[in-house]
């Protein structure tokens, strides 16, 4: 079996040449492509709870391969109880193999084990080409042991690609195999 993921094989192969071909590009270098994907955990529990970062962090670095930092409160805010530099939440972003790993079982694992999936939003796109999908648990990863978790949290997956529209973007991620929900 070789290193390369299987998606990025099918980048490579099929859907770069099929947007060189849709768009006009004259470049191979215009073509648009992943550049990294963020996954975000929120946690304003961890005010009251500080072992809710040690939880989620945990579920996070076995969902994507990789250690989660912590985010911090940027301002304080006196309605929520919150000081700036407060620890509120987690993320990870990832890049090169690891990313197209994760993009993988996003969409051909996790997405379809949703309950009710009807397939994701063509509209999630924010004008200069990058993609939010939201997870309301993250027991739709079958990595995630049920019995180990303390409680369901949802989690933010940002798609950044280089491309500069939404249209270009969003035929990216179809060919590459995203559900797009028909509207």
């Amino acid at each position: 079996m070789s290193d390369v993921p299987r998606l990025k094989e099918r980048y490579r192969t099929e859907v770069a040449p099929a947007l060189i071909e849709e768009f006009g590009y004259e470049n191979t270098m215009q073509v648009p492509r992943l550049q990294k994907m963020v996954v975000n955990v929120g946690a304003g529990e961890a005010l009251q709870n500080a072992k809710a970062l040690d939880a989620i962090s945990r579920d996070l670095m076995t969902i994507t391969g990789q250690k989660p930092i912590i985010t911090r409160a940027k301002k304080s805010i006196a309605a929520y109880k919150l000081r700036e530099g407060n620890p509120i939440g987690v993320k990870v972003t990832i890049r090169g193999s690891r990313m197209f790993d994760f993009l993988d079982r996003l969409m051909n694992v996790a997405l379809a084990r949703q309950r009710d999936f009807r397939g994701v939003s063509p509209d999630s796109f924010d004008g200069r080409g990058n993609y939010a999908v939201g997870l309301t648990e993250q027991l739709v990863w079958p990595e995630i042991d049920y019995d180990s978790i303390d409680r369901i949290r949802g989690m933010g997956i940002t798609i950044i690609t280089t491309a500069q529209t939404d249209d270009e973007a969003r035929r990216l991620l179809a060919l590459l195999g995203m559900p797009f929900r028909r509207n």
